[in-house]
């Protein structure tokens, strides 16, 4: 693989060009793109066995990672999968449907084809809850690279963003949540949170955090404790006193845990 850097950039300049900049959606996800290339990019010098160019694809799997999250918004106007369609289904398609009027092509990006089916894969299977179970080692490695990087940005974006936009709700309406006994209990099982069982926007809240426990590589846990974002989200408060004492023995659980 040889990879353009400088025009792989260029053509996802090109591509998000056509969606409409002052959207928060639209600029929040070109932002996040290449903050989870860069994170990419870092993670992977740290994997055992990734060389140079191996770093350069982890790197791309990020800059691509998103790329159905712009056609997601103009049309669905929402980052809701499940009130629209997948987007790393819809990215996967914008860069390899050959038939989609939309895509702009990965040969934009990348001007070989050796490593097609992995970045295929990568991007449609990274928001996925589990990865599908026969994956290849190599394959499987970056799946975990980008994924990482991605849950390390997004609890970023839970910190800089209005809480309107991550969670659907107002500050006060976070503040007066209940939370649910069953996402306390896959809390404390030390796993991510199936969106399906997530009822109060505290349940969402604790599902962005719960991130933080299957992140796979060291230097992951690393950069997100640099980041300094999970601690903001730990140290959030509740009027409800019931979230507010179980969130207290959460966040002291993973300092401990993973400090």
């Amino acid at each position: 693989m040889s990879l353009n850097r400088k025009e792989a950039l260029h053509a996802f300049d090109e591509y998000v060009r056509a969606y409409d900049p002052s959207n928060p959606r639209i600029a929040l996800k070109i932002a996040h793109t290449y903050r989870v290339a860069s994170l990419c990019e870092r993670i992977a010098t740290s994997v055992d066995g990734f060389r140079a160019q191996d770093v350069d694809l982890a790197w791309l799997c990020g800059l691509l990672h998103d790329i159905g999250r712009f056609e997601q918004v103009r049309q669905y106007d929402t980052f809701n999968d499940a009130k629209s369609l997948s987007h790393a289904a819809l990215g996967a398609n914008i860069l390899f449907g050959d038939a989609s009027p939309i895509s702009p092509c990965i040969r934009r990006f990348l001007s070989t084809r050796d490593e097609d089916d992995l970045i295929r894969t990568v991007v449609a299977t990274h928001s996925d809850y589990r990865l599908p179970a026969n994956l290849d080692e190599r394959t499987t490695a970056f799946c975990h690279v980008l994924r990482d990087a991605d849950k390390i940005d997004i609890l970023k974006v839970n910190c800089i963003c209005p809480i309107e936009d991550i969670y659907g709700v107002t500050q006060e309406q976070m503040e007066a949540s209940a939370l649910s006994p069953v996402v306390v209990e896959t809390f404390y099982a030390h796993r991510t949170v199936p969106r399906d069982i997530r009822v109060y926007p505290a349940d969402i809240l604790v599902s962005h955090i719960c991130f933080a426990w299957e992140l796979v590589y060291p230097m992951s846990r690393r950069l997100m404790w640099e980041q300094g974002h999970l601690e903001q989200m730990l140290s959030r408060t509740f009027k409800d006193p019931r979230t507010q004492n179980e969130f207290e023995r959460m966040a002291t659980h993973m300092r401990s845990t993973l400090t």
